[in-house]
C-alpha cells in the first residue's frame, strides 16, 4: 500500500472528523446548555480513562498485523492470536463496562457539580455513556487490524461517516426530538453499535484464511509471545492517559459542570493539533515496524527523519496558530465574550503543549519499531512521578489555567532532558540532526512569524476581521514552515519546476 496514499487518506479522515466535530459545539451548547456539553466533555475523559484496561493490547494488534504483512508471522498464527485478543477484549469490555454502568448514581450524585439538570437524566446519559463507552473500546481491535494491514483509506472512509452519523445527524434529534441529553447519549450508543459492527465485517475480511482442518479455538498461549510488548506498551497507554486526562479528572470533580464544559472547549480545540498529527503517526507505525522487520536501516531513519520535518511544520504552525490568535478563534466560533474570556488563556497554554508532545512522541515510534520499550518504560515512569502530583497541585489551586501551565511546562522538560538519551541508545548521532534540522530549523522561524504578526494592529471581537486575520496568520505561519524544512522545500520547488 502506498504509504503517501495511506497519510493522505488519514489527513482527510481526521480533518474531517476534527472540523465538524468542532463546528457543531456551538450548536450542541445552543440546543443543550453549557452544562449539558459538561457531560458531553466528561464522556470523552471517561472514554479515554477507560483506556487504561487495553493492556497495550490495540497496538500489538496492529504491530502484529504489520508483522503478518511483511511476512515474519504465519497465517495461522496471527489468526490464533486475533481470536486470543479478542476473547480478552470482550471480556474487559464487559467487566469494565458493567462497573462503570453501576457507578453512574454515585456519578451523578456525589462527584458531578449539577445545577439544573435533574439528577435522573444525568444517570441515565451516564447509563447510556457506559454502554457506549464499552461498545467503542471493543472498537480498537478490529481498527489495530485495519491499520496494522494498512488499509487507510477505507478506515478513513469509515470514520468519515461515523463522524457525520455522530456529529451532524443528531442535530435533527436534538431539535426535533428532545433537547435531553439522556437523549445525545441513547443516540450516541446507537452509532457505537454501527461503528463495531462496520469495523468487524471489514476486519474479518482481511484476515488470512484458517488452513482447512485447523481450528481456532480460545487459548492463552499465542499471547505470550508478544504479552511482555503488550505490556510495556500498557504501561505507556496508561502514562498517555494519566499525562492527558488527570487534569480533567480533578476538574470535573472542581468546576460546576457549566465551566467544565467551557474548559472542555479549550481543550478540544487543542486537541485539534494532535488529531492534525495522529495521521502520519498511524501511517508510519506500522510502516517503520516492516522496514525493520526487513532489516531495511537507511529507510527507517528516512522515513523517521522526514515524518518529524512534517510533524513540525504542521504543529508547530497549529500550535503558534492558536496560541496567538485564541481569542479571534473563539470569537468567530461562538461569538460569546464570556466563553472567550474564560477559555482563551487555557487554550493559549494547551496548544503550545500540544505541539511539543507532538515532536516529542517521535522516539517512541522508533523504541517501537525496534520492539524495545525498556528506556520508554523508565522515562514515562519518571515522568508521571513528576507529573501527577504537580498537575494536581496546578489544577486544585488555579484551576484550569494551572494545570494548563503544568502541562505545557512538563512537555517542554521531557522534550529537551529526556529524548537525548534515546537517541544516544537507538541511533547514535541522530540527535543533534534531528533538533537541529527537523526541528529547532523549523521551529524557530515559525514562531518568530506568529509573534511579528501577533503584533499587527487587528480585531479580535468582529467576526469577518477575526476571522479573516486568523486565516492570513494560519497561512503565512504554514508558508514559512515549508521554507524551512529542507524536505518540503525541495520536494516543493520539484512540484513548481514539473508544472
Amino acid at each position: 500500500m502506498s504509504l503517501k496514499r495511506n497519510i493522505l487518506a488519514n489527513y482527510a479522515s481526521q480533518l474531517y472528523v476534527t472540523i465538524i466535530g468542532i463546528v457543531m459545539v456551538p450548536l450542541y451548547i445552543k440546543y443543550m446548555g453549557s452544562e449539558a456539553y459538561g457531560l458531553v466533555g466528561f464522556f470523552s475523559m471517561l472514554q479515554a480513562w477507560f483506556g487504561l484496561l487495553d493492556m497495550g493490547l490495540t497496538p500489538t494488534m496492529s504491530r502484529e498485523a504489520a508483522r503478518f504483512n511483511g511476512g515474519v508471522t504465519d497465517a495461522l498464527s496471527y489468526r490464533r492470536l486475533v481470536r486470543a485478543l479478542e476473547g480478552i477484549f470482550l471480556l474487559v469490555a464487559i467487566i469494565g463496562g458493567s462497573a462503570l454502568y453501576a457507578a453512574a448514581g454515585y456519578i451523578a450524585s456525589e462527584w458531578l457539580k449539577v445545577d439544573q439538570i435533574p439528577l435522573h437524566e444525568v444517570q441515565q446519559s451516564l447509563e447510556y455513556m457506559a454502554l457506549a463507552i464499552a461498545m467503542r473500546w471493543m472498537c480498537g481491535l478490529y481498527r489495530g487490524a485495519i491499520s496494522g494491514a494498512e488499509r487507510m483509506v477505507w478506515l478513513g472512509g469509515f470514520n468519515t461517516l461515523l463522524a457525520t452519523v455522530r456529529f451532524v445527524l443528531v442535530l435533527p434529534v436534538l431539535v426535533y426530538m428532545s433537547h435531553s441529553p439522556t437523549t445525545f447519549f441513547a443516540y450516541q450508543f446507537a452509532v457505537a453499535i454501527l461503528e463495531i459492527t462496520g469495523l468487524i465485517v471489514y476486519s474479518y475480511r482481511l484476515l488470512p484464511v484458517v488452513p482447512r482442518g485447523q481450528n481456532l479455538p480460545w487459548t492463552w498461549a499465542p499471547l505470550k509471545p508478544v504479552l511482555k510488548f503488550s505490556l510495556t506498551i500498557a504501561f505507556t497507554s496508561s502514562v498517555w492517559v494519566l499525562v492527558t486526562q488527570t487534569d480533567k479528572l480533578v476538574l470535573s470533580k472542581i468546576l460546576s459542570l457549566s465551566d467544565y464544559g467551557h474548559f472542555t472547549l479549550a481543550v478540544l480545540v487543542a486537541g485539534g493539533i494532535t488529531v492534525i498529527c495522529s495521521p502520519i503517526s498511524s501511517a508510519i507505525m506500522p510502516r517503520m515496524a516492516k522496514l525493520e522487520a526487513e532489516g531495511n536501516h537507511a529507510g527507517l531513519i528516512k522515513l523517521y527523519r522526514e515524518s518529524t520535518q512534517l510533524v513540525s511544520v504542521l504543529a508547530g504552525s497549529a500550535s503558534v496558530t492558536l496560541a496567538f490568535c485564541a481569542e479571534p478563534l473563539l470569537w468567530a466560533w461562538t461569538g460569546d465574550r464570556a466563553i472567550v474570556h474564560d477559555t482563551a488563556p487555557i487554550l493559549k497554554l494547551y496548544a503550545l503543549g500540544n505541539g511539543i508532545l507532538a515532536v516529542a512522541a517521535f522516539p517512541f515510534y522508533l523504541q517501537y519499531a525496534k520492539g524495545d520499550l525498556r528506556l520508554h518504560f523508565m522515562g514515562n515512569a519518571i515522568f508521571v512521578a513528576l507529573l501527577f502530583p504537580t498537575i494536581i497541585f496546578g489544577a486544585l489551586n488555579y484551576g484550569g489555567v494551572g494545570a494548563a501551565y503544568v502541562w505545557l511546562g512538563m512537555n517542554f522538560l521531557s522534550f529537551i532532558a529526556w529524548l537525548p538519551l534515546v537517541h544516544r541508545k537507538f541511533e547514535p548521532g541522530l540527535n543533534y540532526l534531528w533538533y537541529q534540522k527537523d526541528i529547532l530549523k523549523i521551529w524557530v522561524p515559525i514562531c518568530s512569524t506568529g509573534y511579528i504578526m501577533s503584533k499587527l494592529p487587528h480585531e479580535n471581537f468582529d467576526v469577518v476581521p477575526a476571522m479573516s486575520f486568523l486565516i492570513l496568520f494560519g497561512c503565512v505561519v504554514i508558508f514559512i514552515g515549508v521554507l524551512s524544512s529542507e524536505m518540503l522545500r525541495s520536494r516543493a520547488l520539484g512540484y513548481l519546476r514539473l508544472a
